[in-house]
């Protein structure tokens, strides 16, 4: 059987369990960290975070994707420790967010997808944790040519290591298209690959498009309703569901235990519910109120993660 690599070592897939594919721990920027010794305290923000996952436990959570990238502050001692705590399995990234930072200009393919392939092969930062995700992202540029080297990179780590792909888009743009053609002509898996994002549309023709392509979709910003309110998500998806899509939806959060993005009060005035508990506690509920039937809830939470984690090794 085939096994996916975690904060604390390998698991089995059968045993990831209700599984939330898109979330964060920590996100905060390295170079203040670095600048600025009380930028992030983790003794004040790890019990937090293990808090918060212990609740999403008690719902039934048994794993969470942290996709937070390289340069956007992943830290992987944080996670082991939450992961140690809290008791829920962490699955940590590795890849490049779409911010355009100077010296990424100049690296060829090749040498950014070599920093991929070395957290997934040999680990990251010497603690021995090895990557079991490639995340990859394109915001309001689009696939410009700058990102379109960093999904090339991905792709390439991807054909090398047979670690899947998941993804961070905008809908603002059609950038969810432009990754899945850029896939394609990178020779990607796209039965490997979530589209992620893109529960903040409710166009369900752009929609069908990326799902008729093979891959995965990222319904996963439940709680930000300021980017569109919960009942249009969950409206959404047992749409898809009544379509016969069960089969390739995730849900999730993108929820942050910390993140440096929003100040802290502006999370808790305008975003209440963007919290690791709210899928298991009120958004299952309210799609099975929808219509959305036990089985296939069970498929986005539980089988569908499987399968993105079930093929192991390279091409």
């Amino acid at each position: 059987m085939s096994q996916v690599e975690t904060a604390l070592g390998p698991i089995d897939v059968n045993d990831l369990g209700m599984c939330l594919m898109h979330e964060h721990i920590v996100v905060a920027s390295w170079s203040m960290r670095q600048n600025y010794n009380d930028y992030y305290d983790a003794e004040t923000q790890i019990p937090k975070a293990v808090a918060a996952l212990k609740r999403a436990a008690d719902r039934g959570v048994k794993t969470i994707v942290d996709l937070t990238p390289i340069n956007l502050g992943r830290d992987v001692h944080s996670i082991r420790r939450v992961a140690e705590a809290s008791g829920v399995n962490v699955v940590v990234a590795t890849g490049f967010y779409w911010t355009e930072e100077p010296q990424m200009h100049t690296w060829d393919v090749k040498k950014l997808a070599s920093y991929m392939v070395r957290d997934i092969r040999e680990g990251i930062l010497g603690t021995g944790i090895k990557a079991g995700i490639i995340k990859c992202a394109t915001d309001h540029p689009g696939v410009d040519a700058f990102n379109k080297k960093l999904l090339q990179a991905s792709a390439t780590a991807h054909r090398e290591t047979g670690v899947p792909i998941s993804t961070h888009t905008t809908v603002a743009n059609t950038s969810a298209r432009d990754q899945v053609a850029t896939f394609r002509e990178f020779g990607v898996d796209l039965g490997r690959v979530v589209i992620g994002h893109l529960g903040d549309s409710t166009d369900i023709d752009y929609l069908q498009q990326i799902l008729d392509s093979g891959c995965f979709i990222g319904m996963d910003r439940f709680g930000l309703e300021a980017m569109l309110p919960t009942d249009d998500r969950v409206q959404t998806v047992a749409k898809l569901c009544a379509k016969g899509y069960a089969g390739q939806m995730v849900i999730s959060h993108d929820s942050c235990s910390f993140q440096d993005f929003f100040d802290g009060s502006y999370i808790e005035k305008f975003a209440p519910n963007w919290c690791y508990e709210h899928v298991p506690r009120d958004v299952l509920p309210a799609l099975e109120a929808a219509g959305v039937s036990a089985r296939d809830v069970n498929t986005m939470m539980v089988e569908n993660p499987k399968r993105i984690f079930s093929r192991a090794g390279a091409y």
